[in-house]
């Protein structure tokens, strides 16, 4: 995966600010590329360009988008690459490092009532730690948040800016699961219930907990955890075939995985893995031990596996019920060929585009939608050549 950054003095707004596209996008359509993948030619299409560090996607009912730009900022996104000015409103963030604005959802009933949920890393003493928000969206020419409340706030030791994690997704029964990463630094309190670093935690829409979450009620253990033993987790999605949730997560030196998440389960990071230090050192006695979850798939090299999506649209039916990636230090698109909760094989596509990749959504035109990272981002639409 990417090596994390460490903070000196220099923080990620102001190593950007001399890049156009940290003060406006570029609204870009008809740049279109093709690529060759194992269900014929590809047509990729640059639909906006421009934007900063692009961290989230998510679509509105009627077919525009929230875009999510690291250092701090949302644009409501046509499908034909209109930007919106930045939506006001939206708190200061801490971009900082690997820190910033993250992910974003909307509401499964957003049509009635226009909330949205975010994620961003936020400056707390001398450190920072991730936190959530809520909101309702005022949407029209002059775009802003209202009522914006924080429900959580990451407890445990500071980050210095790298591995906030942070997807979420919302379950049917409305409560939300968000991946929480171990500030990189504090990779042993994956391990302890005590904290939320290195978990995976499930809250109500209003930050509140669940009384089934496995550990309420336990002594000394945080009651939002939903599982354990995590690093740096990128990825998030419920699989609608089965509806399990499915994660990704980076490793350090090799070791990205592919987990199913169990209520309680402990996926065992620091403890076993299958990667090294960045150095080169060891860093686990073993790759499995009782009690702790084995990946469905792992990655040695890492490719740093990010945003993630379960297709299940028409414009590829050949590719319903498989597991798209993107994947940053690989700077490609994965496909994961599902049978059942096994990986049958692995295809690489989008390689030549040379572009980390950030995001992936399916779109409702059925459609794959990614975000490129990198300080000039851009939003690609992925079709069938031809169509």
């Amino acid at each position: 995966m990417k090596r994390p950054v460490i903070w000196v003095t220099v923080t990620l707004t102001a190593a950007i600010v001399v890049t156009a596209s940290l003060l406006i996008a570029t609204t870009t359509r008809g740049e279109n590329t093709s690529f060759g993948s194992s269900a014929g030619r590809l047509e990729v299409q640059t639909v906006a360009s421009g934007l900063a560090y692009p961290w989230a996607l998510a679509f509105l009912p009627e077919g525009r988008m929230l875009v999510t730009e690291r250092p701090g900022r949302i644009r409501i996104v046509s499908p034909h690459g209109q930007l919106s000015p930045a939506v006001k409103g939206v708190p200061e963030v801490m971009a900082v490092g690997q820190g910033g604005l993250l992910d974003i959802i909307t509401d499964k009933n957003y049509a009635q009532n226009n909330t949205i949920y975010f994620c961003y890393s936020e400056r707390s003493g001398s450190g920072g730690r991730t936190a959530i928000a809520r909101s309702k969206l005022i949407d029209g020419t002059a775009p802003r948040l209202d009522d914006m409340k924080v429900i959580f706030r990451q407890d445990g030791p500071l980050s210095s800016g790298n591995h906030h994690g942070c997807r979420i997704v919302q379950a049917p029964d409305s409560n939300l699961f968000v991946t929480l990463g171990e500030h990189y630094s504090g990779r042993d309190q994956a391990q302890s219930l005590d904290n939320h670093l290195g978990k995976l935690i499930r809250i109500a829409p209003d930050g509140s907990v669940p009384k089934d979450n496995p550990f309420v009620g336990r002594d000394g253990a945080r009651p939002e955890i939903w599982s354990y033993g995590h690093r740096n987790q990128q990825g998030l999605a419920i699989n609608p075939a089965t509806g399990e949730l499915w994660e990704t997560e980076h490793g350090p030196r090799g070791g990205d995985e592919v987990n199913i998440i169990g209520k309680g389960k402990n996926y065992g990071w620091p403890v076993i893995g299958y990667g090294v230090d960045y150095s080169g050192a060891k860093l686990h006695d073993t790759t499995s031990k009782a009690g702790m979850e084995q990946p469905v798939k792992y990655w040695v090299p890492s490719i740093a596996p990010s945003g993630m999506t379960f297709y299940t649209g028409d414009l590829f039916p050949r590719r319903r019920g498989s597991l798209f990636t993107g994947a940053l230090a690989g700077q490609m698109l994965v496909r994961l060929q599902l049978n059942g909760n096994t990986v049958s094989s692995e295809e690489r596509i989008l390689q030549n585009l040379n572009e980390r990749i950030r995001d992936v959504r399916q779109g409702p035109d059925g459609a794959l939608w990614l975000l490129t990272d990198s300080s000039a981002g851009r939003i690609l639409r992925i079709t069938p050549a031809g169509k």
